[in-house]
């Protein structure tokens, strides 16, 4: 039996990469029940693939008619569907919003794509680098000579996943008080530009310069960045508030620099030549024994080896192992229904059955897919 907030819900996903699969992870981690539509012939599916544990497989071949037909019936018995094909594909399939509500006119309908469903740039390839770079979010990150990639965290994950999540189950909100499904469009470039509205407000109130480390988040500030230590280890630093930087100087015993000067541009480089030099003069542990758990807004850079067996994330159970796969658990928490990894086999195609039975197809309409060789 899944555990979750979301017991009870059912959510198509058609199987895509990087964004919709850690959407259908959250869900699923959260109670969902969610079927995966999976194309036949593509990967075996492992239990690495960590952003797809938790629902059954169906492996379709979406060209067949006798396919269609049958994601057809499965949409009549959703709460939710989504997709991260470019716009246009779904309906080519004959499986677009129209068609879907059609049938199912409670569906709430998700659309994972960089650019949007429209717009000058809407049909052309990209990734998560290219998603973010014209909201500002790369221009702001990364060194003075040049922007870094932060992984794929911004438009990914954060820009795209996470909005599609939220905008699925406000969705699912909505029609729940009406009965009225609608169609959820989620761009990672407009994600990625709502997660820049804090810097939007700051440039516009002249709070920050257009500049990488130009400012108190980007690195230009030396109370909050990265240092080495003495083994060639890093630990951060983030004291941005005035009593949590006099904590950092007391621990540091830095007696010789102006409290007062911390905000002083002019005074920067002098900050941060006397952080670098003292922070040379012990190894990382060394620090996150003396530093770790104070106000002085301190932390260890851990490595993805090191991270789980940190004691914090051991006492909050933060990782899980799963099949002897470490990986994150589910998050939010919740009091009265936790989530939990629902552990099923990760093959693709494993439930073409059973998966199909528990949403209601016969054995009559699974035999004639086979038949068909759509499934």
């Amino acid at each position: 039996m899944a555990s979750g907030p979301l017991n009870g819900v059912r959510i198509l996903e058609f199987n895509g990469i990087g964004p919709g699969p850690f959407c259908g992870m959250l869900l699923s981690d959260l109670g969902a029940d969610i079927l995966r539509i999976d194309r036949i012939g593509g990967d075996r599916g492992e239990k690495t693939h960590v952003t797809r544990r938790g629902r059954k497989s169906v492996a379709l071949d979406l060209k067949k008619p006798e396919a269609r037909e049958a994601c057809l019936r499965l949409i009549e018995t959703a709460d939710a569907l989504f997709e991260g094909f470019r716009p246009g594909v779904m309906e080519r399939l004959g499986l677009g919003p129209d068609v879907a509500l059609a049938r199912n006119k409670r569906l709430v309908y998700g659309r994972m794509t960089g650019w949007g469903q429209d717009g000058p740039l809407a049909q052309a390839a990209g990734h998560d680098i290219d998603y973010i770079a014209i909201t500002g979010a790369l221009h702001a990150i990364g060194t003075a000579e040049k922007p870094v990639p932060p992984l794929n965290l911004i438009g990914d994950f954060g820009g795209g996943a996470m909005y599609l999540a939220l905008g699925l189950l406000a969705g699912l909100l909505h029609a729940r008080a009406t009965g009225e499904g609608q169609v959820v469009d989620a761009a990672m470039s407009d994600g990625a530009a709502s997660l820049m509205a804090a810097a939007y407000g700051h440039l516009a109130g002249g709070r920050w310069i257009d500049a990488r480390e130009s400012n108190g988040t980007d690195g230009g500030a030396p109370y909050y960045g990265v240092y080495k230590c003495r083994d060639g280890a890093f630990v951060a630093i983030g004291a941005i508030e005035r009593q949590f930087f006099a904590e950092l100087m007391d621990r540091l015993e830095i007696d010789d620099f102006p409290r007062d000067k911390q905000l002083d541009r002019a005074w920067w480089p002098t900050l941060r030549e006397r952080l670098t030099a003292v922070f040379l003069t012990k190894t990382r542990a060394e620090w996150m024994a003396l530093m770790e758990g104070s106000d002085a807004c301190f932390a260890g850079v851990l490595s993805l080896a090191e991270a789980p067996s940190h004691p914090h994330h051991v006492a909050r159970g933060t990782f899980v192992t799963v099949d002897g796969v470490v990986q994150p658990g589910p998050a939010p928490r919740f009091s009265r229904t936790p989530g939990a990894v629902q552990q099923t086999d990760p093959r693709i195609g494993a439930h073409n059955e059973t998966g199909l039975a528990d949403w209601g197809l016969s054995q009559t309409e699974i035999e004639t897919l086979r038949r068909a060789g759509a499934l």
